[in-house]
């Protein structure tokens, strides 16, 4: 099946989108359809991560899935998700696979990458649909991998900060519940310092699952594991566990 997934997935890129620098302080919006294909295990009966149910949105070129049912993916040219601020363009062609949910969730993630380039980029997202959605992992900038969060509901924000664990090796949680999102990160798996605490479309479905971007380049490998969906945690905001 591996071999199978990856050659059904080897094209050619002919047009590699622009840099962010090249469009910076352009007046032309440059907007990027999403392209979401259905996930084989509809018909392979293949699981990622212990699940196969999951939809693609923009699927890699090049990914597989391991024998232990671990995501490694290997990102394409040029590759991001973004609304308009600042930059003045639209992007919605970054890699997601995204898992159904109810109105109300936890969803936790590890993930496993190395950050090279201006902008590399990996982690969770939870999508609606290509004007509502977060994302939240590692990000690359003025090279330091960076915890970066980016909350779109019409136009994008773009909130960093330092991290102090191995950005290498990371786990990213996200709860939804009443429209509140709660983003938390964590080292080890046990403990979940607070990252962001913002309001989010109430919905009666949610889409959440791994995502990647490199807007500067292709190339990142990230491998993602250890995904868990549950009812919303309903933990205190101050503890961490």
């Amino acid at each position: 099946m591996r071999s199978a997934l990856s050659q059904n997935r080897v094209k050619t890129m002919a047009d590699p989108y622009p840099s962010r620098r090249t469009i910076l302080g352009s007046a032309v919006a440059l907007g990027v359809p999403s392209m979401a294909g259905a996930f084989p295990g509809s018909d392979t009966q293949a699981s990622i991560m212990g699940r196969s149910d999951g939809r693609w949105s923009n699927a890699p070129k090049r990914w597989r899935v391991e024998p232990n049912g671990e995501l490694t993916l290997v990102t394409d040219q040029g590759t991001d998700f973004w609304r308009e601020t600042h930059y003045g363009f639209t992007r919605d062609s970054g890699h997601f696979l995204g898992f159904p949910t109810g109105d109300a969730f936890t969803a936790q993630l590890r993930i496993r990458g190395r950050y090279e380039k201006l902008y590399d980029q990996a982690g969770i997202m939870v999508r609606l649909d290509e004007r509502r959605w977060v994302k939240a992992g590692i990000e690359l900038s003025d090279g330091k991998a960076m915890l970066s969060s980016v909350l779109t509901d019409g136009r994008s924000d773009w909130a960093t900060g330092p991290y102090a664990g191995d950005p290498g090796d990371f786990w990213m949680r996200a709860t939804v519940a009443r429209g509140v999102l709660r983003l938390q990160v964590s080292a080890d798996g046990r403990d979940w310092p607070l990252v962001r605490l913002a309001p989010f479309p109430v919905a009666s479905a949610y889409r959440v699952g791994p995502m990647a971007c490199t807007p500067e380049r292709a190339g990142l490998e990230v491998r993602f594991s250890d995904l868990r969906i549950t009812a919303p945690l309903g933990k205190e905001l101050h503890d961490l566990t």
